[in-house]
């Protein structure tokens, strides 16, 4: 990747994934939260990556994921993320920043970032974590509204428009289900009822439409855990993984600093750490060396 920048357009990233949500394949995409994660994340080998709300929020601005970021902060740490990486990003643009003429400035602007998809949900605002309490739900028609503006706003039919619904929690799968009906029907691309609480209605969700089916994997959340091979067979396309690598990220920073603090050194640690010139050629110091070397000038170029 030419000086740690993406080598490829939004356009063809967004033509790759859309191709990759074929029927029995699931999508498997971790969580980036940060551009250190982006990095590392966007040379594994996955086939899409997810801009978790809730990390990008707490690495960006050290706040609740609870409707304080606002869609310049969000549209910013998606064109950094895109900017950086060639894997395909799914970016989280919680509700779309207000009524229906945000939605389509958010759609706007996420696309021209580079965004592969948006996701959209029908919280009202101020919304909160798919996985906390106390969430509300705005009208349905509402939220049909913006996917619809969503829909015909966006100018490469290949990015995609993912509606979500938190009314499971407190209205229940069949609110949910009945709301995912007229979400797709009003354009959207990729479905995702936020938080099932057991197999069971991962089970009926699977069952229920013909558009890819999003699975949220939060370790220690509401929705069980699966395996890819029981995603698979349960019939969602799409799983993502938005708290794994900032949860083990949190703990490894405490092991760290709690070593240091007792023992005043990073001497003996026990926590594995990344290998300092590995990383440092993963953050982009070798083209920095090279293009020093190219205009160096003075004594710097004759020796």
């Amino acid at each position: 990747m030419k000086q740690g920048l993406s080598t490829k357009t939004g356009t063809q990233k967004r033509a790759d994934l859309k191709a990759r949500f074929t029927k029995g394949n699931l999508v498997v995409a971790p969580g980036v939260f940060e551009m250190v994660s982006a990095k590392i994340a966007d040379q594994m080998g996955f086939e899409a990556l997810y801009m978790t709300g809730y990390g990008t929020v707490a690495s960006y601005m050290g706040l609740p994921d609870a409707g304080l970021a606002s869609y310049t902060d969000m549209v910013n740490r998606v064109t950094q993320y895109v900017s950086i990486t060639d894997t395909p990003m799914i970016c989280d643009g919680d509700t779309g920043y207000g009524g229906l003429l945000n939605v389509m400035h958010t759609v706007r602007g996420y696309e021209t970032a580079g965004a592969c998809a948006i996701q959209l949900e029908d919280q009202e605002f101020p919304k909160k974590c798919g996985h906390m309490l106390g969430r509300r739900v705005v009208p349905t028609e509402d939220m049909v509204a913006k996917i619809r503006v969503a829909a015909e706003t966006r100018t490469d039919k290949n990015f995609q428009i993912i509606a979500r619904t938190d009314a499971r929690t407190v209205h229940g799968l069949d609110e949910a289900l009945r709301r995912m009906e007229k979400y797709a029907r009003a354009g959207a691309d990729i479905l995702f009822i936020e938080s099932p609480e057991s197999i069971e209605e991962m089970e009926t969700i699977g069952k229920a439409f013909d558009l890819p089916l999003v699975a949220n994997m939060v370790e220690t959340g509401r929705t069980p855990v699966l395996t890819k091979e029981e995603l698979q067979r349960i019939g969602f396309g799409l799983v993502i993984f938005p708290s794994a690598a900032f949860l083990s990220a949190g703990a490894a920073f405490k092991n760290v600093y709690s070593h240091i603090k007792a023992t005043g050194s990073s001497a003996n640690i026990k926590q594995e750490l990344h290998d300092f010139q590995d990383f440092s050629k993963l953050m982009g110091f070798d083209w920095v060396a090279d293009f020093d070397k190219q205009h160096a000038v003075g004594e710097e170029a004759i020796s």
